[in-house]
């Protein structure tokens, strides 16, 4: 994939992991934050190409990545309407889990569009394209890039060519496997697993993650 790679909220927790991951891959990030003095020293730190303002950062992108807890989702589209432009993908990681409200973590909250990433679709400028992708992926062990990853990453989006996109990305971090998990309607589904996940690290003390066994060794077949 050419051009690089802004994502929104890089300074959290699951941002950054994918910013130092990408980073010594060799892809091409802009950290994104509501600070610009965060983003940069998060940049600093994680070895990426640039920390900026979140606008800055979406409009140097061809593929920006939306890494902020629910609560914030809409306010962030909101902020960003004026700068993503048409042609561009949007990677929605958003996760609406009871915790945007004081609620728990293992519970979901509903959302009217059906998802999150469907909200994102919504609330989109015309021309820009959103997948779904890495809800259930650990932020802590994500951003701690001596530990090694061994889990799938299933995207959604309604457009086969968007999804190769993300899943090359999501490939060049070793020990994940991108996988198609449909239409974007689907996210409604990928998304809870991630409070499913939730559930199983306070039982077991781990950082769980997602395996699809059974699939045929060539995932995305020219």
């Amino acid at each position: 994939m050419a051009g690089p790679v802004a994502i929104i909220g890089g300074t959290g927790a699951l941002g950054f992991g994918l910013a130092a991951r990408w980073s010594r891959a060799g892809v091409d990030v802009i950290i994104g934050s509501r600070d610009a003095g965060r983003a940069q020293q998060a940049a600093q730190r994680a070895g990426a190409a640039a920390g900026l303002e979140n606008g800055e950062a979406a409009q140097r992108a061809e593929v920006v990545v939306l890494t902020v807890p629910f609560r914030n989702q809409s306010e962030n589209l909101t902020n960003l309407k004026g700068v993503l432009r048409e042609g561009q993908l949007l990677v929605d990681c958003t996760v609406p889990l009871a915790a945007a409200v004081s609620g728990r973590a293992t519970r979901m909250l509903g959302v009217w569009q059906g998802s999150a990433a469907q909200q994102a679709a919504e609330m989109a400028p015309d021309g820009v394209r959103v997948c779904a992708a890495l809800h259930t992926i650990s932020a802590a062990t994500l951003g701690d890039v001596g530990h090694a990853l061994d889990e799938d990453v299933l995207i959604c989006g309604d457009r086969k060519a968007d999804k190769r996109v993300v899943a090359e990305l999501i490939g060049r971090i070793d020990g994940l496997r991108p996988v198609d998990a449909g239409r974007l309607e689907n996210a409604r589904i990928v998304e809870s697993l991630t409070a499913l996940c939730i559930g199983f690290n306070a039982r077991y003390k781990t950082h769980s993650g997602i395996r699809i066994t059974g699939l045929p060794d060539e995932l995305w077949p020219d």
